[in-house]
């Protein structure tokens, strides 16, 4: 979809050509005498559109305005809430129509996080998944121009959205993709892809480099699997050399079944989206290249699929990961933070000022937190702050959780140095304790995503979350004044 921003005059807006106009409107609007004022403006008096948020009206080919359909919307007071819930409405509205060009205008001032909720809105609600469908049709929309009173003062928070999204889309695409069309192989391809954009490289490390970092935890997980592991490693650079980066590692299983301790058959077709948390580091760095922040980033993939086997890791087993740490693994299907660990402790070579981890975790977060927020889990006090921030800016919400110590004595073992399970109370948290253990050389940062990477029923599918968050937290982090 192509975005556009433009300055509003409802006198002209009246006379532009496009498949559906969308006016939302505030409290606060008071009409012009140009002819969409007039529609608007009869509209409020006959009580035909009640000054509430979420109400609508849909009116075809209205006389005097060259638009094949007006729907007015009305936003309340216009928080970015309001304008999720209206943008939703609007576009569930005239989908049926398949509209190629859309106009949206807002005919108030809106914030810079409101604007940014419109953009990503749009884009998510009328996003199509076609990948793997012999007829499908993509989304109608190509064209949706974005029209408002302080335009130019809101251009680069426009832009930031329009690059979120691509990196949003490009995160749900590959979190949606099955499993036979998103192994391992399959994500360092589109790695290498992103390598062709500015600024960025790409190394893709195969089984005998893993076999020579001594990258025994992930190894073992991989080792059920005919698909052979990939560790991805993606670089910006937007800084200079001396700047330390900002690693993102990304949960990269393509398929996990749960192993030898194998998961229900129900729902287990949604275990492609395992690999969201890897997906979700491809997005942001698709949203980079477009930015181009004056910051560094390292992105690292784990990639393999966790399934039975007469090769598969039992219960009961001790690995030996990259940190030299034992580790008995009680429950194969806890395998996320076996690969992660590996990759915790690989970042330390870049000396970073700070690691985030992103994964689809655990089954815990998802009953704790729901879909609304991500589970987040950080000792550093900055960068914890910094990461709220930018979940609160981006819309892409996430919730502190505890690290108390205590909480690690149930992955306290006869056998190893740590299990890689502690039974179920506390799940999130235990997983997050048994990554902390690798983190001891940088601040370090744990996003739980099981309960927000995607969604199931009917609106089955990848969320994109949370690249928007990311996106936010990096751009921060430009010493040129680019703040989230």
């Amino acid at each position: 979809m192509n975005f556009a921003l433009k300055p509003l005059d409802l006198r002209s807006l009246g006379g532009e050509k496009t498949d559906a106009l969308l006016v939302f409107l505030t409290t606060s609007f008071k009409p012009d005498k140009d002819a969409l004022s007039g529609w608007i403006a009869k509209v409020l008096k006959s009580g035909d559109l009640v000054p509430k948020a979420g109400q609508m009206l849909d009116i075809f080919r209205p006389d005097g305005l060259a638009c094949s359909r007006l729907v007015l919307l009305h936003l309340g007071e216009g928080g970015a809430a309001d304008v999720r819930k209206a943008v939703t409405a609007a576009a569930g509205l005239i989908k049926s129509a398949k509209p190629k060009a859309l106009t949206l205008c807002f005919a108030q001032t809106l914030t810079a996080q409101a604007l940014r909720v419109a953009v990503t809105t749009l884009a998510d609600v009328t996003y199509v998944y076609t990948a793997t469908k012999s007829k499908a049709e993509g989304r109608s929309v190509q064209k949706a121009v974005f029209v408002l009173p302080d335009a130019p003062s809101l251009q680069a928070d426009f832009d930031r959205a329009v690059a979120a999204v691509a990196g949003i889309e490009l995160a749900k695409e590959w979190g949606n993709r099955p499993a036979n069309h998103a192994t391992p192989t399959h994500l360092a391809h589109a790695a290498r892809d992103l390598a062709k954009m500015p600024k960025i490289k790409c190394d893709i490390l195969g089984p005998k480099e893993v076999a020579k970092l001594d990258m025994g935890a992930f190894l073992a997980v991989a080792q059920g699997s005919d698909e052979p592991l990939r560790f991805i490693v993606l670089r910006y650079s937007g800084a200079a050399k001396s700047s330390a980066p900002v690693v993102l590692v990304g949960k990269g299983i393509t398929f996990d079944s749960g192993g030898i301790s194998i998961k229900p058959a129900a729902e287990m077709d949604e275990m492609k989206f395992d690999m969201c948390g890897a997906a979700s580091v491809l997005g942001v760095f698709r949203a980079l290249a477009d930015l181009q922040p004056a910051v560094n980033v390292v992105g690292l993939i784990a990639a393999c699929e966790n399934l039975p086997s007469g090769r598969a890791i039992k219960p009961g087993d001790v690995v030996t990961s990259m940190s030299g740490q034992t580790i008995e693994i009680l429950n194969t299907d806890a395998e996320g933070r076996l690969v992660l660990c590996d990759a915790l402790t690989y970042s330390e070579r870049f000396k970073p000022r700070a690691v985030v981890d992103i994964a689809t975790l655990t089954g815990a977060c998802v009953i704790a937190l729901g879909a609304v927020r991500s589970g987040f889990f950080c000792a550093d006090e900055d960068l914890s702050r910094a990461m709220v921030t930018a979940g609160e800016s981006s819309q892409d919400l996430c919730w502190p959780m505890p690290l108390d110590e205590d909480y690690a004595d149930g992955l306290k073992t006869n056998f190893a140095d740590v299990a890689n399970v502690a039974g179920r109370p506390g799940g999130a948290i235990t997983a997050a304790k048994f990554l902390q253990k690798f983190t001891a050389k940088f601040p370090w940062a744990h996003l739980d995503i099981a309960g927000t990477a995607w969604k199931s029923g009917t609106a089955k599918g990848a969320t994109g979350r949370p690249v928007g968050l990311l996106v936010d937290y990096l751009m921060a982090l430009d010493p040129q004044g680019h703040k989230a």
